[in-house]
Formats: structure tokens, C-alpha cells, sequence
């Protein structure tokens, strides 16, 4: 079963006592999904909040992605173990590869193929991939099968909607996670999704957000003020009408906020 939950909770760039508080409030306001990764360093706080909050781990939905260091295969599963500690948990749901880090030594075949044995070994109940196109991803295909790989998770947003990659992984039955679906921020003063925001007596975050989930997408924004986070789940019950949708397509502009040297593969 590889469904994802359509919402969920991002922490990339919280570390300390926010991600602790953004998490906790989080947990309090309803979210059961949180995406971390070992490379954010909050592993550890995500994992305390998580403990702390009452919350039943059988509840909850818990990503984590593999930093490039970990990708041989004989660091892949002990870095996970490693990420469980810190978790506070015997297993996540969701392990992705972060980055394809084209040029980093390990091949493809051989970190996916340590991600299938993770998971064999119980480590992970479902696995992934992170920031691959299409050529890399049909490589990971290749390796595992498209049926392993339960979600590409993509920069993706009103201004970066890559269409190419998006159609690719529908036809192959990959499912798409959104991150940076606000761009930073930058979509929320966009005069467009200002005015759809205002006929539906909404937000902009929650009109963008609701634009990405009812494509199919699963969103997980971060906030670290708790008020933020509770408007943010509202965009879950906001319906767009085909109009909404059409307007919010055309604000396409090829608007990649992450690309770093060395990670990142020729982007499609």
C-alpha cells in the first residue's frame, strides 16, 4: 500500500526548540504526517516532540530521506537505524533518497536497491525517491520497479509546475509530494492567487495549497507559528472550480527556488 498522506507537516530549515514547538503544535492542531531528513539535523527534536505530544506512533505518518554520505549500501541501512534512534521509533513510513547526486560515486541501482532491503528488514514500510527527472527516475524504475517507488518528492508550485516530469510519473503511477509549494512565499502576493483567495474567503497559502492537492499532489508546508499551521489545514476542506485552476496553470514562469551544484540532476 503506497498512499500518502495528502497533508502533512514539512520541517526543512527548523532546527532546536522550532522545530520542537512547530512539530508539537502541529501534532496538537491534528497533523499525523511530518516529512525531516537526515541532512535538516532535526531528527532528533522531531523525534522528541513526537514523544512528547501523546500522540500514538500508529497514528502517524513519518518521512524521512537518506543524505547522499549514507547512499553505499553498506551505509544505507545503518544511517536509518541511526535516523530510528534519533525518531524515537522502530520504523518510518516513508525513506526517500534525497537527491540523485548524479556524480557522487555510489551508482543508482545500488542505493535503490539498499533502500528495497531496508525495507525488507523493516526499517521502512514504504520507500521513495527525491528531486530525480524523468531519465533518473526510469533508472530507479529499472532497478526496483515502479511499484517500489511510492512518491517523487518535487520542488513544485504555481511558478515551477513541471509539467513534463508530472506527466511522466502519472503514466508510470508514481505519486507527487510538493515542497516549496508556496515558493518561499513568493506566490503568496501573487495578485491572481490574491484574488481567488478573496472570492473563496481564504488565504493565499491555503488557495496554492488546495491548488496542489486537488492535482493529486500531497503538500507539506512548514510554519513555525501556530496560527499559520491551523489555517494551513483548512485548504484541505477549499475546493477550486475549474476556472481557479486554470488561472493558477498559467502562472507557470520556470520558477526553481533549490538547485544545488553537485546534488541536483539536468532538470527536465
Amino acid at each position: 500500500m503506497n498512499h500518502i498522506p495528502p497533508f502533512g507537516l514539512g520541517t526543512f530549515r527548523l532546527k532546536d526548540r522550532v522545530v520542537i514547538d512547530s512539530v508539537r503544535n502541529g501534532l496538537d492542531l491534528g497533523y499525523r504526517a511530518i516529512d525531516t531528513a537526515q541532512i535538516y539535523g532535526n531528527e532528533a527534536e522531531v523525534g522528541q516532540a513526537i514523544a512528547e505530544s501523546g500522540v500514538s506512533r500508529g497514528d502517524l505518518f513519518l518521512t524521512t530521506k537518506i543524505w547522499v554520505d549514507n547512499y553505499a549500501r553498506e551505509k544505507l541501512a545503518p544511517s536509518l537505524e541511526q535516523s530510528l534512534a534519533r525518531l524515537r521509533t522502530d520504523y518510518v513510513d516513508l525513506t526517500l533518497i534525497h537527491w540523485p547526486a548524479p556524480n557522487n560515486g555510489v551508482p543508482l541501482e545500488e542505493f535503490m536497491h539498499a533502500l528495497v532491503e531496508a525495507r525488507a528488514r523493516g526499517l521502512t514500510r514504504r520507500i521513495g525517491i527525491s528531486n530525480f527527472n524523468i531519465a533518473l527516475t526510469k533508472q530507479a524504475i529499472a532497478a526496483v520497479g515502479k511499484d517500489a517507488i511510492a512518491t517523487n518528492q518535487i520542488e513544485l508550485s504555481p511558478y515551477l509546475q513541471n509539467a513534463r516530469l508530472v506527466e511522466f510519473l502519472a503514466q508510470e503511477g508514481i505519486h507527487v509530494t510538493s515542497y516549496m509549494t508556496l515558493a518561499y512565499g513568493k506566490v503568496l502576493g501573487d495578485p491572481v492567487i490574491g484574488d481567488i483567495a478573496r472570492r473563496h474567503q481564504a488565504t493565499p497559502a491555503q488557495v496554492t495549497l488546495a491548488w496542489a492537492m486537488q492535482r493529486g499532489f500531497s503538500v507539506i508546508p512548514s510554519s513555525t507559528k501556530r496560527e499559520n499551521l491551523a489555517s494551513n489545514l483548512l485548504a484541505q476542506s477549499l475546493r477550486l472550480t475549474d476556472d481557479d485552476m486554470a488561472r493558477i496553470a498559467a502562472l507557470e514562469r520556470n520558477g526553481r527556488e533549490v538547485n544545488p551544484d553537485g546534488l541536483a540532476p539536468q532538470w527536465d
